[in-house]
């Protein structure tokens, strides 16, 4: 079993920053890709940012150039720093990581969320 777990997030003012942690633990063999998604109240989940394995990345229009995804794989954790916030940006971010317990094939996991509050 793989357990994901979100940190780092809190209110802030507009204009203000915020970095996210994901720390992945439990039955790991290999994390494959890695990403942000948010929800905010009566509206859908949508992703944020994505990277992969090797370190590549993409982001939502909405967040790109204000938001970077990076990760460390020796520690197994994720990262999503966060400035430039606006209200907008309110919502509870979850991670979410494709991950291999085994060299055959992967399952895919959600965080718990954490939530994110801007204020104006």
């Amino acid at each position: 079993q793989v357990q994901l777990v979100e940190s780092g997030g809190g209110l802030v003012q507009a204009g203000g920053s915020l970095r996210l942690s994901c720390v992945a633990s439990g039955s790991i063999f290999r994390i494959n890709d890695m990403g942000w998604f948010r929800q905010a109240p009566g509206k859908q989940r949508e992703l944020v940012a994505w990277i992969s394995s090797n370190g590549v990345t993409n982001y939502a229009i909405s967040v790109k150039g204000r938001f970077t995804a990076s990760r460390d794989n020796a520690k197994n954790t994720a990262y999503l720093q966060m400035n430039s916030l606006e209200p907008e940006d309110t919502a509870v971010y979850y991670c979410h990581g494709d991950i291999s317990s085994s060299s055959y094939g992967s399952n895919r996991y959600w965080g718990q969320g954490t939530q994110v509050t801007v204020s104006s």
